[in-house]
Order: structure tokens, then sequence, then C-alpha cells
């Protein structure tokens, strides 16, 4: 860590770099998901899941589905499916070990969001899972998020970031292309264009998979 020089050690010395938040921001922590929060979540069709194993390393994983699809149970419960992905299992023996989880949620074109802290668990009752029969096919499991926490992040980071302005978006071909990188680092007998068309198949037949039955 001596790459980082001249580190802080103490809440008192990291406080003094900064003012004090205002009344307001100190108050907008809230304990229940209800009102304008759970309109929001359902609402919004991605956000950012963070757990921690048994070792303290932590885990950011993107999760999507069509908006609301994290149910609101009631205003202390959330359920998050799991939907299909690379079946490593982070997150959910994270939560195994470690019950601890935080969610970001976003709305496309919102600068706003709302971030939720809480305790997890991984569920596989039927009952819970069959709510999203209607328009995601049965997930095998889910994660169970009890609320401890709700705050509304302010605008400022969307905004310096210009996210949701397309002329602040990289040109397309521009962003790196990891194809390259796993053939170079894994060894793959395979050309990149080879590869990304093998992985753009697979991402077809997953989602198409995740359709409920019927659907088609």
């Amino acid at each position: 860590m001596e790459i980082f020089g001249r580190r802080i050690a103490t809440h008192d010395e990291l406080r003094a770099h900064y003012r004090e938040p205002s009344d307001l921001v100190r108050r907008k922590k809230f304990g229940t998901l209800d009102g304008q929060f759970r309109e929001f979540v359902e609402l919004s069709p991605f956000c950012l899941v963070a757990t921690t194993d048994a070792l303290g390393n932590t885990d950011v994983s993107p999760r999507g589905g069509p908006p609301g699809f994290v149910r609101v149970v009631d205003d202390r419960h959330l359920l998050l499916p799991d939907l299909s992905g690379n079946n490593l299992l982070d997150s959910l023996s994270n939560v195994i070990d470690m019950p601890s989880i935080g969610l970001l949620f976003l709305v496309p074109g919102e600068d706003e969001t709302v971030r939720v802290n809480g305790r997890a668990c991984v569920t596989v009752d039927p009952d819970l899972l069959s709510v999203w029969d209607a328009d995601l096919r049965r997930p095998k499991a889910a994660i169970g998020i009890e609320v401890i926490e709700v705050f509304h992040h302010c605008a400022k980071a969307f905004r310096r970031s210009g996210m949701w302005q397309p002329d602040s978006w990289a040109a397309p071909g521009v962003a790196p292309d990891f194809c390259a990188t796993y053939n170079e680092r894994l060894g793959l007998e395979m050309e990149p264009p080879q590869l990304r068309k093998m992985l753009e198949q697979g991402y077809a037949t997953d989602l198409a998979e995740e359709r409920p039955t019927g659907s088609d």
C-alpha cells in the first residue's frame, strides 16, 4: 500500500479533511422501502449488488431485467432473482458466508439513485420464486433481502459523468474488446472475432431461455 503515499488511519483525521454533512443528509437515511423509494425500485431495470466473502473480500455484480425485476415484497423485504450468469456463484456464495448486502438501483435517464443496505439469504422457496413466472422463466434461486437502510443519492455523480448524454459516450468500437485479452492471457486457440461471435451466441441463448414458457 506504500504506493498510495500518506494515508489516513483514523476517523478523526478523515473528518478533519471534510466539512460536516448537513442535517438533511444525516436525516435522510431511512429504515423502510415505501412511498417513492418503492416506486423507484419498481421502475428500475438495473442494479449493482455488493456482497462480501468470509475473508472480507468485496464483490460488486451488475444485475438487470425488466423494470421491477427486483420484487418489493413489502416495505422491509426485497427479492432479487438469480438470472443466468457465469455460474461462479460469487454473490450467492458470499451471502451464505456473510449476509451483509448493498444494492444501488438505477433508472435510465434519471440522475438520482437509491441505495439499499440490508441482510440477505439465498432462497429456493418455490412460492417465492413463482413471482417471476409472468415475465421471466422461474429462476433457480433468489436473494432475499431484509432492508436495514434506504438512502437517496443525489445527482452529482451522474451529472459529472454525463452518463445519460449520448454526446459524452465513447464512439462505437473505441472501448476495448476483452475477447483480445482472453485470447492473449488465457492462450485460447481462437481469434477474437470468433470468440466474440461465440459470446454473443451464448448471450442470445441464455436470454431466450429466460423468457417465460409460451412467450414466443
